[in-house]
C-alpha cells in the first residue's frame, strides 16, 4: 500500500493554562473515523516546488530539517489544511476574506493562487517540526505524517466545515487524555503520544521553544499493558524492554529529566 506524506499541526495557546486546538473527524471516514485529531492532512502535489507569499523558512532549510525533498511543502500543507479544516490561516493575514478563500479552496482552487489573490502572507518561522509517525501495516490508509507546533492567540476560534470535520474545541492535554482513558474520546496512538508530550509543558512558548531547540528526535517504542497499546519514550516505564518495530515514530518533545516528574508521565496513566 502506498504511503502518503502528511502534515499535522498542533496549535497551542495559553487560555490561561496550556491548551491545544483539536478537531473531530466524521464517523464516515475510512481512516481515524470519529477521532479527535490536530488539523492536518495529505501533502498534495500542488504543495511541492512552489514559491509564493511566505517567509521564515527556505525550502533548502526545511528539506534539511526533515531530511527529505520539497521540505517546505510540509509547512505549506500545514497552512492549507488548517484553513480547510479549521478556517484558520497561520501567519500574517492580509486583506482578503478567509471565508471566501476557504470556499474557493474547497471548490478546488489552488492554495498559493488564493494566497496571492487575497494579499495573505504566511510566516513559517513560528511553526516548529516536532515529531514523525508512519501509519502501521494493516491500516486502511497509510501516512508518513510530520507533526508541527505553532502558538496562536488565546481567543482563536475555529470553524469546522461539517464535511470531514464535524466539531472543534480547545483542550488541556491532561483533560483530553483523561477523556480518552475513560473511553469518552476517540484518539489514535500518535495523538495520544503527542498530547502526553504537551502535558509536560506549562506554556505555549515553552512548547514552541522546545520544538526550536536542539533536542534530538528519539524513536518511540510500544508496550501493551492490559491489552492497551501505549507509545513510550526514553525515561518512561517499560521503554527499555518495549517493542521497537511495532510503531515507526520519532519525537522531539521529550526530556529525560522530566519524563516522570510531577506525576504527569504518559506511561504512568492507566491506559
Amino acid at each position: 500500500m502506498e504511503i502518503s506524506d502528511a502534515a499535522t499541526v498542533m496549535l497551542v495557546a495559553d487560555r490561561p493554562e496550556l491548551e491545544v486546538l483539536m478537531v473531530r473527524r466524521t464517523s464516515r471516514l475510512a481512516f481515524a473515523a470519529d477521532a479527535w485529531v490536530f488539523p492536518g492532512g495529505r501533502v498534495d502535489a500542488a504543495d511541492r516546488g512552489r514559491t509564493g507569499p511566505w517567509s521564515g523558512r527556505s525550502d533548502t532549510d526545511a528539506s534539511a530539517e526533515l531530511d527529505t525533498d520539497d521540505g517546505l511543502a510540509f509547512w505549506l500543507a500545514c497552512a492549507r489544511e488548517t484553513l480547510e479544516e479549521a478556517g484558520l490561516l497561520l501567519g500574517t493575514v492580509g486583506h482578503g476574506d478567509l471565508d471566501e478563500a476557504r470556499e474557493a479552496l474547497d471548490a478546488g482552487g489552488d492554495f498559493v493562487d488564493l494566497l496571492d489573490a487575497g494579499g495573505h502572507h504566511l510566516d513559517f518561522s513560528g511553526i516548529e517540526y516536532v515529531a514523525r509517525f508512519i501509519t502501521p501495516l494493516g491500516s486502511p490508509r497509510r501516512f508518513d505524517a510530520r507533526f508541527f507546533v505553532a502558538e496562536v492567540a488565546a481567543d482563536t476560534a475555529a470553524a469546522h466545515d461539517d464535511g470531514e470535520i464535524v466539531d472543534w474545541d480547545w483542550f488541556r492535554p491532561a483533560d483530553a487524555l483523561d477523556l480518552y482513558a475513560a473511553g469518552e474520546m476517540t484518539l489514535i496512538s500518535p495523538t495520544v503520544r503527542m498530547l502526553a508530550c504537551l502535558e509536560r509543558y506549562d506554556s505555549a512558548a515553552e512548547v514552541v521553544a522546545a520544538g526550536r531547540g536542539a533536542q534530538p528526535m528519539v524513536r518511540v517504542r510500544v508496550i501493551d499493558p492490559a491489552d492497551r497499546y501505549v507509545v513510550v519514550l526514553p525515561g518512561e516505564p517499560g521503554y527499555e524492554t518495549a517493542e521497537l518495530e511495532v510503531e515507526s515514530g520519532w519525537v522531539k518533545l521529550w526530556d529525560p529529566t522530566t519524563a516522570d516528574d510531577r506525576g504527569r508521565g504518559h506511561a504512568g496513566r492507566p491506559y
